[in-house]
């Protein structure tokens, strides 16, 4: 079975986010996938196999399936338009989430995702406790957004993970005002055994609309502040959030468990 490492969001090796990308013939047994995933210890790693309608995709954590991921799909967006798509330059994945199109255009990946609805909430002392500086403001939807009081707090912030685990929302981001973009932020998931992810793209889509109201601008141009590091240009349609940017091919590889599922491995 072909697998793929793709840096997402990133313009070099080691930038961005590391996303696995399995290419499938057919889909493998739910327990197996989340044992690769586990096996490769990435944050996710995406599965793609393509039926009558298109390409169908899924994302697994090492803590379980995820109902969307922006870089993983970024990454197996790459693999599909280099080496099994060439022609094309649009391709819609189906999944959890409905359909999501990936379009390659002046260089980058532009992504259509949904947008989270938020609804702010109140700051606690629990969250003051998890971050170790307390928000300004809170926001939830799939996830919980606080938002800091300045792109500093945002750099320095080291978070208690057994805290974090005790917070409402899958994931947290932490978000503030940047000075040479728009937005800067981190996220820390470890209900889904991912201590900080590098660049998320789902997380993005409760951060953009955020940013998007308050600085009463369409595009937003949002850097996740991570040790990696990675940025995104993003824009609002309504409720629908455009997310884009690059990609670099990190590895190429076989992964061998066809005897596991009594295939030939020739």
């Amino acid at each position: 079975m072909k697998y793929y490492v793709v840096d997402a969001f990133a313009e070099k090796l080691f930038e961005g986010n590391p996303a696995g990308v399995c290419v499938l013939d057919q889909w493998l047994p739910e327990t197996l996938m989340q044992k690769i995933t586990q096996e490769n210890n990435l944050a996710e790693t995406a599965f793609t196999v393509r039926e009558e309608d298109g390409y169908h995709l899924r994302w697994f954590t090492p803590g379980g399936e995820i109902d969307l991921c922006g870089h993983a799909t970024l990454g197996t967006a790459f693999i599909l338009f280099r080496y099994y798509e060439t022609d094309k330059d649009r391709i819609t994945f189906q999944t959890q989430s409905g359909p999501l199109e990936v379009i390659h255009t002046d260089g980058l990946y532009e992504m259509d995702f949904p947008a989270y609805r938020l609804e702010q909430v109140e700051v606690t002392d629990e969250m003051e406790a998890a971050i170790g500086i307390r928000p300004v403001e809170a926001w939830k939807g799939r996830d919980l957004v606080c938002v800091l009081d300045s792109e500093d707090s945002i750099y320095s912030a080291k978070p208690n993970q057994e805290k974090v685990l005790n917070l409402e929302g899958l994931l947290l981001h932490i978000t503030a005002k940047g000075k040479g973009y728009d937005c800067v932020s981190r996220t820390f998931a470890p209900k889904m055994a991912v201590a900080e992810d590098a660049v998320c793209g789902s997380g993005h889509c409760h951060i953009v609309p955020l940013w998007a109201k308050k600085e009463n601008k369409e595009k937003i141009v949002a850097r996740q502040a991570s040790w990696r590091g990675g940025t995104l240009y993003c824009r609002q349609q309504g409720d629908r959030i455009k997310l884009a940017g690059n990609a670099v091919l990190y590895s190429e590889a076989e992964l061998l468990i066809g005897n596991l599922l009594g295939w030939n491995q020739g």
